[in-house]
């Protein structure tokens, strides 16, 4: 029943599927099916000057339905899903990042590598050379969750 109703529905179900495919990127956005979508109107624009063609059986055009999506995802992304946004705050979900270079004062001594410091309002454990408690120290580097630090000149 389905076979026959697609033969009959012709060059037009790509199309539809097409259609569909849009309909549910803008449904769901993931900017995916967008592209899936767009092959599969290119495919309905083939069909429609290849339908009555004798080597353009459902295989054929599968085969090259999936071909085009993949080549058609690879070019969209590489134009739409660059990720060289550039902004005003490039630092803001790295925190880690954000705090090299600021000083702070030792909350406890740093022994066998091993301290605390406090900045803002978060308990940082911090790596560095032996201190005691009270001195300044300015974060180097930042590893992970550790922080690691230099004493202030």
């Amino acid at each position: 029943m389905i076979a026959s109703m697609i033969a009959s529905l012709g060059p037009w179900n790509w199309w539809i599927l097409g259609f569909v495919l849009l309909a549910a990127e803008l449904a769901a956005p993931g900017v995916f099916l967008i592209w899936i979508g767009l092959a599969a109107l290119v495919m309905g624009t083939a069909s429609l000057f290849l339908w009555e063609q004798a080597f353009w059986s459902w295989q054929i055009q599968l085969l090259l339905f999936a071909g085009l999506s993949v080549i058609i995802t690879l070019i969209g992304r590489r134009f739409y899903g660059s990720d060289d946004a550039k902004t005003d705050q490039p630092l803001l979900n790295r925190r880690g990042e954000s705090l090299v270079e600021r000083t702070a004062t030792l909350a406890e001594p740093i022994r066998e590598g091993r301290g605390r410091i406090r900045l803002d309002d978060t308990w940082w454990p911090v790596s560095g050379p032996d201190l005691p408690a009270g001195m300044r120290v300015r974060v180097a580097h930042w590893s992970g969750s550790e922080l690691i630090v230099e004493p202030v000149a």
